[in-house]
């Protein structure tokens, strides 16, 4: 049976989760470090490193409460996001839920991407949409390299790429991410 967590640790997790996503907004990812969360959340360095172990395990906590919801609808949601819809469906309805949540964090992102750079492929939340999108590529064309594929297509959520899609108007980015996904299950399949 798993350990019940503190209310006061509760308490304090969503006040450093809180302080950090109000840096974020404010200033941008350059400017949250544990000491200005700490301070802005009203707890101790102390406090947020034990939680948190480092800045980049911080900014993975947030990605992951920010794709928390996308996740739970994806293994038991209604379709086309959750089971039951056809691959290329359900992988059109996830890019567009996923662009969702990029547009809307994009300097949560554009940290994620500078604090996690070198364990980037390790993230939960990557791994898990790496894997649900490779799922999909290979049950709608298992000719094609999936894992590849998957890596390709999260590859092209850049966040200052993100930004610039924003300024040529509401759902480009998301249209350009999946016009991308089918065209490549669109491609023709290759001779052997």
């Amino acid at each position: 049976m798993p350990k019940q967590e503190r209310a006061d640790a509760v308490r304090n997790r969503r006040a450093v989760l809180h302080a950090a996503e109000r840096l974020l907004a404010k200033h941008g990812g350059d400017h949250v470090s544990l000491d200005a969360v700490a301070a802005e959340a009203g707890v101790g360095k102390g406090t947020v490193f034990r939680r948190f172990g480092s800045r980049a395990g911080l900014i993975r906590e947030l990605l992951q409460e920010r794709s928390r919801a996308l996740r739970e609808n994806v293994t038991d949601g209604p379709p086309p996001l959750g089971p039951g819809a056809p691959p290329r469906e359900r992988l059109l309805a996830f890019l567009g839920e996923l662009t969702d949540i990029a547009e809307q964090n994009a300097a949560l992102l554009s940290a994620h991407e500078a604090a996690c750079a070198d364990h980037k492929h390790e993230d939960p939340s990557y791994r898990f949409w790496a894997q649900h999108i490779a799922n999909l590529i290979t049950a709608d064309r298992p000719d094609l390299d999936a894992d590849f594929l998957s890596h390709a297509i999260l590859a092209i959520f850049d966040a200052d790429l993100i930004r610039h899609m924003r300024t040529r108007g509401e759902g480009t980015f998301t249209r350009a991410i999946q016009s991308t996904a089918t065209a490549l299950l669109d491609a023709p399949q290759r001779s052997s």
